[in-house]
């Protein structure tokens, strides 16, 4: 298992943190309170734990597949419903949607292979990510990819409640390719895909699925996916 390079600055602020609060306690608590000392030291390095496992990238074999279309990201699939797009499309549009909590790995990974049609990062709110509105209402970036079959899938990386950075590593013009990563969110949020309206879908509400590994949908049999 790695850490992801965005670990960083979050890795070295927690750490500071658990200095300077262990040493507070240390210097300013009485010997008879050696319980409350432990008990600090014990909640404190849980958090820093958390931290570092928040960020953790667990070794996979990723899936390669021209046909599919695969899960951006850890979580459960919390919608699947035909939806009006409010960007970049003006068709409608299989909305299937996974929310990460805290305990999820965060990386994102390209559902399909693409060239990059669009990336925007919009400004937002941060209601909860599970929550209707967070889609158009909170912070967020969404990328479109454009298959070699001419069809286009649009992903949104959307902020949740927790939040606090949306990672974004795709360029317009170039090429991605799945499984490969598109981004990161830090703390807690949600991934939304905007299919074509034929697409097959193979997951349902309350399913969890794993990035670059589950299968959210595949492109009709009648599709040329060369």
């Amino acid at each position: 298992m790695k850490i992801h390079k965005e670990a960083r600055e979050s890795i070295i602020i927690t750490v500071f943190i658990f200095l300077i609060v262990n040493g507070l306690a240390y210097r300013l608590l009485s010997d008879s309170l050696w319980w409350l000392k432990g008990l600090i030291l014990l909640i404190s390095f849980g958090l820093m734990s958390l931290v570092v496992f928040f960020f953790r990238i667990p070794s996979r074999e990723l899936t390669q597949d021209n046909q599919l279309i695969l899960a951006p990201c850890d979580g459960e699939v919390v919608v699947v419903e035909q939806v009006a797009a409010d960007e970049y499309f003006t068709d409608k549009r299989i909305q299937v949607s996974v929310f990460m909590s805290v305990f999820n790995v965060h990386v994102n990974r390209n559902p399909i292979s693409g060239v990059v049609q669009y990336s925007q990062y919009h400004k937002g709110k941060h209601l909860v990510a599970w929550h209707p509105k967070s889609s158009t209402a909170n912070e967020r970036h969404t990328v479109v990819y454009k298959h070699s079959n001419g069809k286009e899938v649009l992903a949104k990386q959307i902020a949740g409640a927790l939040a606090n950075r949306i990672v974004n590593y795709l360029t317009i013009g170039k090429k991605a390719k799945q499984s490969q990563e598109m981004g990161f969110i830090k703390f807690g949020s949600r991934v939304d895909l905007l299919l074509p309206l034929d697409t097959e879908i193979s997951v349902k509400l309350g399913d969890r699925v794993k990035s670059g590994i589950s299968v959210i949908g595949h492109w009709p049999d009648n599709t040329d996916s060369q």
